[in-house]
């Protein structure tokens, strides 16, 4: 029997940070209802403890986990968020329904797969939800787990920007300022999911910064939009407007910095000069996205671009020109249908002109549905040859951050590196810095803070830095109740231990001191009088924050209400088995009858 809210779900996401986005307002509901989101490493991703031992004063985003018996593959129900911008993305939705199935999973498939491509063979007989349903989630879910097929893929209003969430990076809240785009690349799926242009008002967009800024974790605001210089067309706004008022929300202090979205060229020309003065704003990063697919007009053309190369260039010259420290990324297709040799030498010239700090390449690769599919194909050994010779050319430009050695930058540390060891920090124009993971003062782990940093070494793609001094770090404040005592803070792992029943203890060992929490754990082992109980917690990739432990007032114990709560809990469950028993009799006595 199915009891709502109690299933184990596994959420998997694919594709831009957009589709992020909406995989933390779908994480933020279901953990709401009661729902436990399992991830790949087996812990329960939870938003708000719900153990009466402690109470964290943070708001819904801030994402925490549990650990739990259950994994992936012991979860009652895969969520997976789908990406149709490349095949190779689609084709691993495919694979994780099979698996699903072999392994009798339910599974609800969401995002722009369904909604684009809702008769596409590996979406048979799988329950659906469309890219603006997401607010019905925990209904799909539901449905699902009672062995119901269900399909939501119903275009319809813009989902609120208040739902719960829960966010992939508790330093990182991803705002989407709208859905659809203006345009229609011939190449391009994720128009047939996400449709015409929709904005978000700026109200709601300004109440969800204001929202983001509250929280001491978030570090880093990312404006989301699958082209952010069209915002606002639809009704009667414009991006520089709304730059203007979420600025205006930013603390001065600069513990959080602002990120724009990527843009298309044709609707920043007419913006240029109000977006450098953003951008130059020092709460926000000297960086934009701005792809360019290709330096020949004639390949432009084909993919229906709505831009010249001479306009892109133009963007391109205006911001590094008014921007301080402007860096620039964009995007090249190799291979494109029709691409000539002289089209692929236009290409070269343009990289080699402006030496993105970031270029993103890839092949061309046909989305089924698109003009392009349709297109004629180059011989995949040229594409391969001219792919190399682009990546080659990309990869050489190891100069590119040559002009940092030796300064001193503000960073925001927001992630863990590749090596699993060193941490993630922004520079003002959001170039990658390596810091070691230790504050140089002793006061412990740096993830979550900004710091100053000397950069000490350049390479193609990231720099290293030395942490100078901290600059700002996250107080996180934590009621406890007056049956709870000792509160550990692990530096070095992110880990927030409570001891149930443990001794009065107002104040935290800072450093963090293991041999004092060793005997509060013994001492709350043996004079314990209540249930003596463990819950180890972590909050999501290992953030280091202090935590200031306050005493609730002590509250008059009512076990007459813990009595009755219990007593209830146990007669809803009996007439839940009377009721399914008193089922299957009436059906034995009308297949008797019959």
């Amino acid at each position: 029997m199915h009891v709502p809210g109690t299933s184990a779900i596994w959420l998997k996401t694919f594709g831009c940070s957009h589709n992020t986005s909406d995989a933390e307002f779908m994480a933020g509901q279901l953990d709401e209802y009661g729902y436990r989101l399992v991830d790949d490493e087996g812990w329960v991703l939870i938003s708000t403890m719900r153990s009466h031992a402690l109470t964290l004063t943070l708001t819904r985003a801030s994402r925490f986990a549990l650990r739990s018996l259950a994994s992936r593959d012991e979860a009652d129900l895969w969520l997976i968020n789908s990406c149709t911008v490349k095949g190779p993305s689609q084709q691993a939705v495919g694979n994780l329904v099979k698996k699903a199935r072999e392994q009798d999973i339910a599974v609800v498939v969401s995002g722009c797969v369904p909604q684009g491509q809702k008769d596409a063979k590996e979406l048979d007989g799988v329950s659906l939800l469309g890219v603006t349903q997401i607010d019905r989630v925990v209904e799909i879910c539901e449905e699902t787990l009672r062995g119901n097929t269900v399909k939501l893929l119903k275009k319809k209003a813009l989902p609120r920007l208040d739902l719960p969430k829960i966010r992939k990076n508790p330093y990182v809240e991803i705002v989407p300022l709208s859905t659809g785009c203006l345009g229609a690349c011939t190449y391009c799926k994720t128009k047939h999911a996400r449709g015409d242009l929709g904005s978000y008002s700026m109200d709601a967009l300004v109440s969800r910064v204001r929202t983001a800024v509250a929280d001491p974790l978030v570090r880093e605001i990312w404006l989301s939009s699958e082209d952010t210089g069209a915002y606002g067309r639809d009704i009667q706004s414009s991006l520089p407007v709304l730059l203007d008022a979420l600025i205006a929300e930013l603390p001065a202090d600069g513990r959080t910095m602002l990120r724009v979205g990527m843009t298309n060229p044709p609707f920043i020309l007419e913006h240029l000069e109000a977006v450098a003065r953003a951008l130059n704003h020092p709460l926000v990063f000297s960086y934009l996205h701005v792809p360019v697919q290709s330096g020949s007009d004639k390949v432009l053309e084909g993919m229906n671009r709505e831009y010249t190369r001479a306009e892109f260039e133009r963007v391109c010259d205006v911001l590094l020109d008014r921007v301080e420290g402007m860096e620039l990324a964009t995007d090249i297709i190799s291979g494109f249908p029709g691409e000539t040799d002289q089209d692929h030498e236009e290409t070269m010239s343009l990289i080699r002109k402006y030496r993105f700090p970031h270029c993103h390449l890839s092949s061309f690769y046909p989305r089924p549905g698109t003009p392009a599919a349709r297109m004629k194909r180059i011989d995949t050994k040229i594409v391969k040859v001219r792919t190399r010779e682009i990546s080659k050319e990309i990869d050489s430009w190891t100069d590119v951050y040559d002009g940092l050695v030796g300064r001193r930058l503000t960073c925001t540390v927001v992630d863990t590196a590749a090596d699993k060891v060193s941490l993630v920090g922004h520079s003002k124009s959001y170039a990658q810095i390596l810091l070691s993971p230790e504050a140089p003062d002793g006061s412990g782990n740096i993830l979550g803070c900004v710091v100053e940093a000397e950069i000490t070494w350049v390479g193609r793609w990231s720099c290293k830095g030395t942490v100078v001094r901290v600059v700002h770090r996250p107080v996180v404040h934590a009621g406890v109740d007056a049956d709870v005592g000792v509160v550990d803070v692990v530096a070095d792992v992110g880990v927030v231990d409570v001891v149930a029943d443990a001794s009065d203890t107002s104040t935290l060992p800072t450093p963090f001191d293991a041999a004092q929490a060793d005997q509060a754990r013994e001492q709350a082992a043996v004079s314990s009088n209540a249930t003596k109980q463990t819950i180890w917690t972590r909050i999501s990739t290992k953030p280091d924050v202090r935590i200031e432990v306050q005493k609730k007032p002590q509250r008059a114990s009512s076990p007459s209400s813990t009595s009755t709560s219990s007593a209830f809990v146990n007669a809803v469950i009996l007439l839940s088995l009377v009721v399914a028993l008193t089922s299957v009799l009436i059906s034995s006595i009308i297949a008797l009858i019959e």
